[in-house]
């Protein structure tokens, strides 16, 4: 099938409306509209805030959110959004392992998210193994907006999203090499180069290069990242940007679970190291490119008026070669396995039209939204499953990970699948400001549909299904915050979200979306001098139409009654202390529980959701004869969460501590300006955590790494 895109007559409308719009609007844009604020100015003219879809500021949004800087990405050498995300409160990181790399999977105030955005627009994700990731050295900042998000972005979790923000093209040149070296025998390579082509064009181009060992034993990873973007000044008020991200993963690690006993829980015959793997050299792979190719149209219409219109189009596969296992053995030393591989490719569309303005109303100030965005995606999926563990068994604690011959693999199980997912959302919200007073207020509908094609073959039977999902889905928004005069603002707000859920009951009665609403409050300061600044919030989540299992048929359809509670307190701050020192902390508290359910769940806590977070950083800037030194240190605990769904175990909380340092050799001599040493460190004392599904699926936590590197700066 062909992939579904507006008709190019409207996109060529589009242009030559906004290339009008200069003519149209008679005053010059005012300094007032400009933007001033220096992260806005870095971000480029297109940025738009995730909690607002608007320029304003995060202070002013009645409700949380969390901000993670390039300069704080690099400093912490940080190779993926997960590892970026370790200091955020209410997030928690590491699902699945430290030596699970291929994907981005953490959960916001409880629940999972496996999507991310990227500048505004969903990276799409097949729900299989084909998660489009951007990797850290195209990202300028990292905004986690917390709580139903749905109005501004449709379907998402109740918990929160994370938008990418992409690195942008600079009117002033600058550039960059850098080389790496560390843990897993690493070796990368990074570039950054942006600066004016002439008065109308800006341009930036980011690469990198990078190859090590994983983890486990047997293991590798290596990544390409080619970014290139072009913004394109097409008159006054008319901004054109161009830009592409193609990424190429010829290797990533590993995806294989252990058992509990042995990592997280005693086993008589002993423990298990955390570079274990338990899956197989001869039938471990996985390859994946990804390519986005977007273009960002803004246009001023006059000093109150703007239109943006932001799109893109996704290509991307994967090819995977796994193992996964059965429970453990009487033995307690052997595993039985199955062998599988997918093939997946995926093409999407996704487009965002927002329309804002300016409106005075008395002594009130509208800042109103208007937006329509659409999505599609077309995805193949090829799975074939031994499924009956005909894969030679392993022995855990004397592993031999080369017994699988491939050509003698029969697979008794395989399901060709073809998915088809369209998402069409109309939203409007007014940011209205009354002297100190905001008040933000938005709604949305959504009409989702997905249709999948599945033919599948077990031992020579052959079957076909069709499936369809037809449901649509209207959400809220509102909130207040007041600007005191000391620099504090409390505030209260109300979100909804929705998720669609595929499927039917037993009755043959399609299921409905899965639907979440928030309740948050809290209170805001930021310091005259812009030097400290917190917040504390605490929040109320309830999810409805949870799909649980049928009592009366456990491994039949599910029923559509459960509903979970997620609550808790957030608390997040940063200062500059003196002119050398500076801290960054956070705490969350968080209470989530199943409280509605078919079976025996009712009352226990899903698993990934540990009960306390908290985090430490701080920076010292040395002067006098170590001037151009920097050292950073930092603490972060995670406490202990469920083992599995029934609750039967726990697994343990983990303190780990951080450093990074950095050293401008100029401060030795002139001759070597631009030059930059850093030291990173993750895990400095080795520490030895764990992540768990239920007791045959647990994961060990990323082990002490090391990056050296040596940075140009021209």
């Amino acid at each position: 099938m062909q992939l579904v895109h507006p008709p190019l007559t409207v996109v060529a409308a589009t242009i030559s409306v906004l290339l009008a719009g200069s003519v149209l609007a008679a005053a010059p844009t005012s300094p007032d509209t400009a933007i001033a604020d220096e992260t806005l100015t870095v971000l480029g003219q297109t940025y738009r805030n995730t909690a607002t879809k608007t320029q304003l500021e995060p202070i002013e949004t009645p409700q949380a959110i969390s901000v993670v800087d390039s300069e704080t990405l690099e400093q912490r050498g940080v190779s993926s959004v997960s590892e970026a995300l370790r200091y955020v409160p209410g997030v928690n990181t590491e699902l699945r392992g430290g030596a699970v790399s291929r994907l981005d999977l953490f959960n916001i105030r409880g629940f999972d998210n496996y999507q991310n955005f990227y500048d505004g627009l969903l990276l799409q994700y097949n729900n299989w193994n084909l998660q489009p990731q951007i990797d850290p050295v195209a990202i300028e900042q990292l905004e986690v907006f917390k709580g139903p998000t749905s109005v501004l972005y449709g379907s998402m979790p109740p918990g929160g999203m994370v938008n990418l923000i992409a690195k942008r093209p600079q009117r002033e040149a600058k550039h960059s090499v850098s080389v790496a070296t560390g843990t897993g025998t690493l070796k990368e390579m990074t570039v950054d180069s942006t600066g004016a082509i002439n008065e109308q064009l800006a341009y930036r181009v980011v690469g990198l290069a990078r190859q090590k060992e994983g983890q486990a034993v047997t293991s590798e990873e290596e990544r390409y990242v080619f970014a290139p973007s072009l913004d394109w000044q097409l008159s006054d008020r008319t901004l054109l940007n161009l830009n592409l991200y193609y990424q190429k993963d010829p290797a990533a690690g590993i995806y294989t679970t252990v058992s509990a006993s042995g990592s997280v829980k005693s086993n008589p015959l002993g423990q298990l190291d955390s570079d274990t793997f338990l899956g197989d050299e001869n039938w471990n792979q996985y390859n994946r490119d990804v390519t986005l190719l977007g273009y960002k149209l803004s246009h001023d219409f006059n000093d109150n008026w703007q239109v943006l219109q932001n799109a893109r189009y996704m290509d991307s596969s994967a090819y995977q070669k796994n193992t996964y296992n059965a429970a453990l053995a009487a033995d307690n030393r052997t595993l039985a396995r199955n062998a599988y591989l997918t093939d997946e490719h995926s093409k999407g569309f996704v487009i965002d039209n927002q329309l804002a303005g300016k409106v005075q109303t008395g002594a009130a100030q509208h800042n109103l939204l208007i937006g329509i965005d659409y999505q599609y995606l077309d995805a193949k999926i090829l799975y074939k499953d031994t499924l009956d563990y005909s894969a030679p068994p392993i022995d855990i604690f004397d592993p031999d990970h080369s017994q699988i011959v491939p050509s003698e693999l029969v697979f008794n199980y395989q399901d060709q699948q073809s998915i088809r997912q369209y998402q069409t959302g109309f939203y409007l919200q007014d940011q209205m400001r009354l002297d100190r007073l905001v008040v933000i207020g938005g709604a949305r509908y959504d009409s989702y549909r997905m249709d999948t094609d599945s033919h599948s073959l077990y031992m020579g039977s052959a079957s076909h299904s069709l499936a369809q999902i037809d449901q649509d889905n209207v959400s809220f928004r509102f909130g207040g915050l007041y600007e005191l005069d000391n620099g504090f603002s409390p505030y209260m707000s109300y979100a909804d979200s929705f998720e669609p859920v595929p499927g039917a009951d037993k009755n043959g009665q399609a299921f409905e979306p899965s639907t979440a609403q928030q309740w948050e409050g809290g209170l805001k300061y930021l310091s005259e001098d812009m030097s400290k600044t917190f917040t504390v919030s605490a929040f109320h989540i309830t999810k409805q139409n949870a799909l649980v299992t049928d009592p009366d048929n456990i491994y039949g359809p599910k029923l559509q009654t459960g509903e979970i509670v997620s609550k808790g307190i957030e608390l997040e701050g940063r200062a500059d202390l003196t002119d050398n020192l500076d801290l960054a902390f956070s705490y969350t508290r968080l209470d989530m529980e199943i409280t509605r359910d078919t079976t025996d769940l009712q009352g226990k806590t899903p698993v990934w959701v540990p009960e306390q977070m908290a985090s430490l950083w701080s920076n010292y800037h040395m002067s006098g004869s170590l001037q151009g030194m920097r050292i950073g240190a930092g603490l972060r605990y995670v406490g202990e969460a469920q083992l599995d769904a029934a609750n039967t175990d726990t697994v343990p909380d983990y303190l780990l501590m951080d450093l990074a340092a950095s050293y401008d050799l100029a401060a030795l001599s002139h001759s070597l300006k631009g030059v930059e040493a850093s030291l990173s460190v993750s895990n400095l004392f080795d520490e030895t955590y764990y992540s768990c599904y239920d007791q045959n699926n647990c994961w060990f936590g990323a082990e002490r790494n090391m990056e050296a590197r040596l940075k140009y700066v021209f």
